[in-house]
């Protein structure tokens, strides 16, 4: 499916443009998703549609993905280009750490599995860039170009 959508985008438009957040509580916790059609938990978010604003993208995929909505500015943290999915794919990545929870995510057709993790103990198969994220993000790690 995955395979399918990203197939579609790469001729259907010029350049897929994407937003993902790193939600942080304050008891040093991020919420991570699973999705139902790719292995591994990730920050949630989703593409930026045809004339959606990234913010307006990014508070949409929250309320889908996380049953989340933001409470003060997210801090955009990198913009990174992301070839695994396409040759034209941009992912923006932001910080929020204002924010109501507004129900319990309930697994559904898109998420497997959904909510906050330690993050001096992530969920096992986290994936790569998720951690490399959160490096830069809580670390200090120097910013990479890349996904």
């Amino acid at each position: 499916m995955t395979w399918g959508l990203h197939t579609y985008w790469r001729f259907a438009r010029g350049m897929t443009l994407g937003v993902q957040a790193a939600i942080l509580d304050d008891q040093a916790q991020v919420f991570l998703i699973r999705h139902t059609y790719v292995p591994g938990w990730h920050l949630p978010g989703g593409g930026v549609e045809t004339g959606e604003t990234a913010l307006d993208a990014l508070i949409r995929e929250l309320r889908e993905e996380a049953c989340i909505s933001i409470d003060g500015p997210p801090r955009l943290t990198g913009i990174f280009f992301n070839r695994r999915t396409s040759p034209r794919d941009h992912v923006l990545v932001y910080v929020i750490r204002e924010f109501t929870v507004l129900e319990a995510k309930q697994p559904d057709r898109e998420i497997a599995e959904a909510g906050f993790f330690p993050l001096a103990n992530l969920p096992e198969g986290t994936t790569a860039a998720t951690r490399r994220r959160l490096a830069e993000i809580l670390d200090g790690e120097p910013l990479s170009a890349t996904w």
